[in-house]
């Protein structure tokens, strides 16, 4: 299609018109044209003759409007290879205006070196023999006389009767058409199956595109998280992440990844998760103004790397407690004392009571606990040593007679139910009402059991695991070290 400024027609180079042969606006055989910016054409004989109505000065206009809009550059040639069209852009990237450029028969000697003019002529006209559009890549020369090395998009346009009647061609810079398919192919990358998740939430914090890394992350199917709350996927944890997403729309991405531990609800059951996390805001590149689109949030599971780094964490000062209970121990001239110190030293992040149950015969006494309605320290029962009455089955009991240790939680009684079921639990059991979780440890010494060694955590902490009870033994046979020895020199002092 082009737009004649001369004659205020306008004439249709497509697929359901011929043109005519061509007419210079100014009468003259030169490549000048009429004043005026825009995009240009060669003015055709439509018939319609040089008093066209309005109608056809809007539709110059309006045809004019839309060349200019365009983002790639667009030139159009007639059969017989005349430049009949030459939008801003193509201005742009060349530096030849419209007026300079249309009615110039093809390139050479001016947007092409006379050399290559013929086949870069050859190569835009062959377009008119073949159906679609074919794709060429080939260096133009700028007014200023660099070369620019351009990607073309040409095909034929059919006249009325359906034969060829002439090509228009769009273009652009390579590096700019290689820009856009680097960055296309990286948007489709990073949404296939990589190793790290990516949502793309609107502005509403719901997901929009989700690929498959993330959806197994979230557990479920791409398609069935898209428009869901965050909510209704995330147990715990959900208010720090919206929180985040809603920073990030307002304020812009954070400058380093965050950690966030969230649980997720799933079909074997809820799972706690850590997802190191980085955000990104979405704007978009058509307005003047940045208008949020929403946030590209991308993320990778780190729980199992986190979870090791806390059990060396966790490793690292326990070995350092124990280096300093052996050191304040070897001070102690009584081995009781040093048994006490030593449970002091243990207790540190590991429990919040501890309890030193001794053989007495066929009877469990109690010899030392920490205070049972506040922290405190370790320390032995004054008056003398009180016989605990521990039911059939008890976990101390359990531990005499495994010769071992043995876990439990209020969760696993039957009773258990809430925080006074909790609370019975504890009570029925001889130990602190705000006892939770329970390790016993039998003590051993010389091929003896000598006690039970007792640690108790309060509902807010984690139950005790594997890694604990490898502790809570270590401790045990340091412990029990100490009763040995202070029943030897008892023993001997006696004598």
């Amino acid at each position: 299609m082009g737009a004649s400024r001369s004659s205020g027609t306008t004439d249709a180079l497509g697929p359901d018109e011929e043109p005519d042969e061509p007419d210079r606006a100014d009468g003259q055989g030169g490549p000048g044209g009429p004043d005026g910016q825009g995009a240009c054409s060669v003015p055709l004989d439509s018939g319609s003759g040089a008093g066209a109505g309005s109608g056809a000065d809007s539709g110059a206009e309006l045809l004019a409007a839309l060349l200019d809009g365009m983002d790639a550059a667009l030139c159009a040639f007639d059969a017989g290879g005349t430049v009949t069209h030459w939008n801003r852009e193509a201005e742009r990237i060349l530096g030849w205006s419209a007026q300079e450029a249309v009615g110039r028969t093809g390139f050479a000697g001016w947007a092409v070196r006379r050399a290559d003019a013929h086949e870069v002529q050859g190569r835009l006209m062959a377009a008119m023999d073949a159906p679609g559009r074919q794709v060429h890549e080939f260096a133009l020369l700028r007014k200023d006389g660099s070369r620019v090395l351009v990607r073309t998009q040409s095909a034929r346009v059919l006249g009325a009767g359906g034969k060829p009647a002439g090509v228009y061609c769009a273009f652009s810079e390579v590096h700019a058409q290689i820009d856009l398919e680097r960055a296309i192919a990286l948007s489709e990358a990073l949404l296939e199956d990589v190793s790290w998740g990516v949502v793309l939430v609107d502005v509403d914090l719901r997901p929009t595109v989700v690929n498959a890394y993330a959806a197994r992350a979230l557990g479920g199917s791409r398609t069935g998280l898209l428009g869901r709350p965050l909510g209704e996927l995330v147990v715990q944890g959900v208010e720090e992440l919206e929180a985040a997403l809603a920073h990030v729309l307002a304020e812009g991405a954070p400058g380093a990844p965050a950690e966030f531990w969230v649980t997720l609800r799933t079909a074997e059951g809820e799972r706690r998760r850590c997802w190191r996390s980085g955000f990104l805001r979405l704007a978009s590149p058509l307005t003047e103004e940045p208008v949020p689109l929403g946030v590209g949030w991308m993320f990778r599971d780190v729980t199992a790397k986190k979870l090791a780094q806390q059990e060396a964490d966790r490793l690292r000062f326990r070995t350092g407690q124990l280096h300093r209970a052996a050191r304040t121990v070897s001070e102690c001239e009584d081995p009781m004392e040093a048994a006490t110190s030593l449970l002091d030293f243990a207790l540190a992040g590991f429990a919040d009571h501890v309890l030193l149950d001794l053989m007495e015969g066929e009877r469990l006494v109690r010899t030392a606990a920490t205070p049972a309605d506040a922290p405190g320290p370790c320390l032995l029962v004054a008056g003398g040593s009180i016989p605990v009455r521990y039911g059939p089955g008890h976990p101390a009991l359990q531990a005499v007679e495994r010769t071992g240790s043995v876990r439990t939680s209020a969760g696993a009684g039957a009773g258990a139910g809430g925080t006074e079921g909790a609370a019975a639990w504890a009570a029925e059991r001889r130990w602190p009402r705000d006892a939770a979780h329970a390790l016993s440890t039998v003590l051993r010494s010389r091929g003896r059991t000598l006690g039970v060694l007792t640690f108790l955590r309060a509902a807010n902490r984690a139950a005790f695991e594997r890694p604990d009870t490898a502790y809570a033994e270590t401790v045990a046979a340091r412990v029990a070290g100490a009763v040995d020895l202070a029943r030897a020199v008892g023993s001997g002092a006696g004598e």
